[in-house]
């Protein structure tokens, strides 16, 4: 049955106002069956296409009594989600060799999943046994003659908004399969086979709206406002007439919806969205093309020049319907030198100085063009290029003045920053072990970083600190944390924690969360892993990509910075819709604030997410989930793959080592977590048996043999999902274990 399970869909508005009633003539032979829902009481669902097919009310409840707060030409029927539902006639796709079937339909937030919005056909055991669906994770409708096996799909790739009204329609003539979100073709198939009275010979006994045909799924939570059956199948333009009233408040939805940023002072390229949250396609017009392009491009007028006021109109388009908003937009003329120089001096900022404990980024160059060179007056301790060498363990602390000048062309601007440098730490064994860590999606507080600590030195035994609640929380961004990676810098002295920003819980909605997730990752930073900075969102993926998970970063000697590295979808469509699979993404930083430009680090044609390294006799072993299906033809799908390399540079050639890590041990893997024995030549690799036993510890004696070996006797936290095990001394454990 996993085959035709999903997860996920869109959270909106909470108040509900249910859109006019479509007042659409049917096609002369009108409907098969229609329900308007304009019951005040009782079990019978009234067929108004004359056909004499009522339908039997089993719960629910009516609406249209005016006692809700924003009724609007009836407020239609409410099913709970828990045993509600419409009963159907029997035999109603009996003869039927073409169909349109159009609903429309509000999903509560709440919905739980997976579910059926309705389900035409038969049922055998806890089975569908041939049927004609919908469900709205992701948004498809599948016609079967058996069970899920043989479903013949037309599938949009993403979830239905909701708590909004939505407009549903599939057709079906001819082998052709045509789906319509709003009024809007949204997905195609052409190679059909069967048709609606293939069902059961025309016998169907399980006709429902609100009930799925297989017993293990869940009932729709939601509102239906009418559905209809037609014996053949509409067109695109009466399927769009009928969705009307509905595609224009998405429309206007969608157009209220843009945001531009701030247009009084244009000096980069703008981005001109193509899409609509609501499907809507928008096309842009500009009252000075030289100035600003329809595709954003914006060219400044020259410096002699006054600066240029433009008109942008956008064109909302859903299906029949049209909104159009304009938009006035500044554009600056290009900045004389001294402009630009006193612009990007007041940019250049360097965080920490007052305690710089590992190199810094001196910025070269500024976003108006300007140089800025640096100038050390101890270049024993911090050298012009930011590399920073600290005095020995109870030496001494130095400051530093550093002076950069910024210039452009015959203009300049001196700046002094003074950099305090402490000693190093003095040197410390490790003695026990951290471990960071979310607990999943499945309660309010899953999504935030947990911690724990070792039973002594023993890293296969931890113990939950400050009561196994969360020890760090975001309210920023998505709200939720998940895949925390904790770093210790080169030094030793100054850590980093870092975590994917997401959160499921409360949404499900993993289609929006890897199409139009967040492009940044969560980062906070102390000195005693205890007192941690307040977290703070950074971007670090490119526009086009759809998320960044599970961000981890190791130390590169040679570039004297951290390598970052992280999961993210890479579109190459507006809306997000082509070339959905994850690359793993690589970028370097020297402070967790300023990171180079993202570049693609693996690319293997096929999703790899979770990449994580360990270093050792100068090799570094990456360890990475292959995402691809495990089947016949993919053995190692859902494991993991071992690779090597002796440099961190990006173009850095990677060799294979070993793939299949964790197949026959577990049934699936992800999240890995690599660590060494802090008292021998042994290395532990913690994989995620995700939907079953968690985190499975495996290890080895031998990095480069590849091989690795389940642990039996192990004492993990409580439900720990992908995170760090980082090896920590006496001290550290100590401040720990009395913080928390």
């Amino acid at each position: 049955m996993t085959s035709r399970r999903f997860i996920g869909a869109l959270t909106a508005i909470a108040a509900v106002t249910i859109p006019a009633s479509a007042a659409v003539a049917a096609p002369a032979d009108g409907p098969l069956l229609w329900y308007q829902f304009d019951e005040t009481s009782g079990t019978v669902v009234a067929d108004a296409s004359g056909h004499g097919h009522d339908g039997t009310l089993i719960g629910g409840t009516w609406l249209n009594d005016g006692s809700q707060a924003s009724p609007s030409a009836g407020d239609g029927l409410e099913l709970d989600g828990v045993d509600d539902y419409v009963d159907l006639p029997d035999d109603l796709l009996a003869g039927l060799d073409a169909i349109t079937v159009t609903a429309e339909v509000y999903i509560e937030p709440e919905q739980a999943g997976p579910y059926f919005i309705y389900g035409l056909g038969n049922s055998s055991g806890d089975w569908g046994n041939g049927y004609l669906f919908t469900t709205g994770n992701g948004y498809r409708t599948s016609i079967s003659t058996c069970h899920w096996t043989c479903e013949q799909n037309a599938s949009s790739g993403q979830n239905l908004a909701r708590g909004t009204w939505n407009h549903l329609a599939y057709t079906l003539e001819g082998g052709t399969a045509v789906l319509y979100l709003n009024g809007q073709e949204v997905a195609r198939n052409e190679a059909v086979t069967i048709t609606p009275g293939d069902i059961g010979a025309g016998t169907t006994t399980a006709n429902y709206l609100g009930r799925s045909l297989y017993s293990g799924d869940r009932y729709f939570n939601g509102r239906f406002a009418d559905f209809r059956i037609y014996d053949g199948a509409l067109s695109g333009a009466e399927i769009g007439e009928q969705a009307a009233h509905i595609s224009a408040e998405k429309a206007a939805e969608d157009a209220a919806a843009l945001d531009l940023g701030d247009t009084s002072a244009v000096t980069a390229d703008l981005d001109l969205p193509s899409r609509g949250a609501n499907g809507s396609q928008i096309t842009w017009a500009s009252s000075d093309p030289e100035v600003i392009g329809t595709d954003g491009t914006v060219t400044r007028p020259a410096m002699d020049a006054a600066d240029a006021t433009v008109t942008l109109t956008a064109t909302v388009i859903l299906g029949s319907v049209q909104e159009q908003r304009d938009f006035t937009a500044t554009v600056l003329a290009e900045y004389d030198d001294k402009e630009a120089v006193a612009l990007d001096a007041a940019a250049v900022s360097i965080p920490d100085l007052d305690d710089v404990r590992s190199a810094i980024n001196l910025p070269t160059q500024g976003a108006n063009g300007s140089t800025i060179t640096w100038k050390s007056d101890n270049r024993e301790v911090i050298a012009n290029d930011g590399i920073v060498h600290r005095d020995a363990p109870g030496g001494e602390t130095y400051t530093v003045k550093l002076k950069a000048t910024v210039q452009r062309g015959g203009e300049k601007q001196k700046l002094t920053f003074i950099a305090t440098v402490p000693p190093l730490p003095a040197p410390a064994d490790y003695t026990g072990y951290f471990f960071t860590y979310f607990t999943g999606e499945g309660t309010p507080t899953g999504e935030q970083v947990y911690g724990a600590l070792s039973n002594g030195d023993d890293p296969l035994s931890f113990t939950e600190v400050n009561d196994a609640k969360p020890i760090l929380t975001s309210d920023q961004g998505e709200q939720g944390v998940r895949d925390p990676f904790l770093i210790r810098s080169p030094e030793g002295d100054r850590f980093y924690l870092i975590a994917t920003d997401l959160k499921i819980n409360g949404n499900g909605d993993w289609n929006r969360a890897q199409r139009h997730g967040s492009l940044s990752i969560m980062v906070w930073q102390s000195d005693d892993l205890v007192n941690w900075s307040e977290g703070r969102l950074v971007e670090v993926s490119p526009e086009n990509a759809g998320a960044t998970w599970a961000p981890e970063a190791y130390w590169d000697p040679e570039q004297n910075a951290y390598v970052v590295y992280w999961a993210s979808p890479l579109f190459t469509t507006d809306d997000h819709s082509e070339g959905f699979y994850h690359r793993m993404m690589y970028a370097t930083t020297r402070d967790f604030v300023h990171f180079s430009e993202a570049q693609v680090w693996v690319d293997q044609g096929y999703s790899t997410i979770d990449s994580t390294m360990i270093e050792s006799d100068g090799v570094y072993y990456r360890f990475t989930k292959d995402e691809r299906s495990n089947s016949a033809s993919t053995p190692c799908g859902k494991f993991i793959l071992a690779e090597t390399a002796t440099s961190l540079a990006a173009d850095a050639e990677w060799q294979f080592l070993a793939d299949c890590i964790g197949s026959g041990a577990i049934s699936a893997g992800e999240g890995p977590l690599v660590f060494k024995s802090n008292t021998e030549d042994k290395w532990y690799l913690f994989i995620d048996e995700f939907g079953g036993r968690g985190y499975v510890p495996f290890e080895t004696t031998d990095l480069a043999s590849g091989e690795w070996t389940p642990v039996a006797d192990y004492d993990l936290p409580s439900s720990p999902r992908h995170g760090t095990v980082l090896p920590i001394t006496a001290d550290e454990y100590e401040r720990i274990q009395k913080a928390w």
